[in-house]
């Protein structure tokens, strides 16, 4: 709203429109998630198109927001499981999977209009096709399988760690898909876990991260904690600490625990003070750079395909991605422009690692 005065909220918190216009009364309009007609009548008003025959037909590969060279392609809207911290089973529902054909002509689509990378989100993808008895090819492995197919990289966010998670890993050792995990697992301690009512268990998520790196020796893992979860202990906090020094995990995200209007959780009597929740998260943070400063210092010397984002014409470089990073949430690869002066957005490049910081690698081309 200070930027430029309209603003449009869309998504997950546009179900609850009361509660944001009487915060911020001067945004333009509130829509609920999956509105596409919504949020079009929205923009319309307040900047009526012009019309032109030549633009208005969408083109094939349909209407998208990130670069042309990558695309997220979602396979179901909401969740069954039922985290006290969460509210997305509330507002968009229980797990409705979209059919494994309609997914799989979408990704044509894109992968026919340019798009080298299709990142696979939902709420829960580990889930896929439950729903619907995994009619017709609607299983995570099979569809993984299929993406792969299509010559593009495969990239999967949000699994639970299902027992099937083994299958996905077994196409990252094939190459058929990118050797990437995202699976958000929130905190190691049990009692903070049972809070959290998380279908995980802490040893036993340990063994099953030896196996798959013994499976998949290039596989990167990347996860998302709480601290100051209500009931959370520093001996729960210090738990979590020698786990993740136990894990080394390659990319970590931490939040301190906020408040969620509807959320079991934020009903718990036994709140831990906004001061200490922070404080936590900060410390997790410092454990965690020094963990990713290690894994990627062993990258160096190493060769990997590398996808290119940007060109940094100020710092003369090409801005990349290796498999083992997604875009704006994970590291980036800096690559002097002039040692591959053709390249550009969409390119891959073979690239020798030559240097490694916290988050990010230096590399050249070979």
């Amino acid at each position: 709203l200070r930027e430029n005065g309209k603003v449009i909220v869309t998504g997950c918190m546009g179900a609850e429109a009361k509660s944001i216009t009487e915060r911020h009364p001067a945004v333009l309009a509130v829509t609920g998630p999956q509105d596409f007609a919504g949020v079009m009548r929205a923009v319309h008003a307040a900047a009526p198109p012009p019309h032109d025959p030549k633009l208005d037909l969408i083109p094939p590969a349909g209407l998208k927001l990130t670069p042309r060279h990558y695309a997220y392609l979602k396979i179901s809207e909401g969740c069954d499981n039922s985290c006290t911290f969460c509210i997305i089973p509330r507002l968009r529902g229980p797990l409705a999977s979209r059919p494994a054909a309609e997914v799989l002509a979408e990704a044509r689509r894109l992968a026919a209009a340019g798009v080298r990378e299709l990142l696979v989100i939902s709420q829960d993808t580990s889930a896929y096709g439950k729903d619907i008895r995994y009619r017709d090819g609607a299983r995570i492995a099979d569809l993984a399988r299929r993406l792969g197919e299509l010559g593009v990289w495969v990239r999967l966010h949000y699994l639970y760690p299902y027992p099937h998670v083994d299958a996905l890993v077994e196409l990252m050792a094939e190459g058929v898909i990118l050797p990437y995990l995202d699976m958000p697992l929130q905190h190691a301690a049990p009692n903070v876990l049972k809070r959290m009512k998380r279908p995980a268990h802490a040893e036993k998520m340990l063994k099953r991260i030896e196996r798959w790196r013994a499976m998949c020796p290039d596989l990167a893992i990347r996860s998302t904690f709480i601290t100051g979860f209500p009931g959370e202990t520093e001996d729960d906090f210090a738990l979590l600490l020698d786990w993740l020094a136990e894990a080394r995990l390659d990319r970590v995200g931490c939040f301190a625990f906020e408040d969620v209007a509807g959320a079991p959780a934020s009903a718990d009597a036994d709140q831990v003070p906004m001061e200490v929740r922070e404080e936590r998260r900060a410390r997790l943070m410092r454990l965690q750079e020094e963990i990713s400063a290690a894994r990627l210092a062993e990258k160096v010397g190493r060769e990997t395909p590398v996808l290119i984002d940007a060109i940094d014409d100020e710092n003369g470089l090409l801005i990349g991605r290796t498999p083992w990073d997604a875009p704006e949430v994970d590291g980036e690869v800096w690559i002097p422009r002039p040692l591959a002066p053709d390249a550009g957005p969409g390119d891959l490049l073979r690239v020798r690692i030559t240097a490694a910081e916290t988050h990010d690698l230096v590399a050249e081309p070979v």
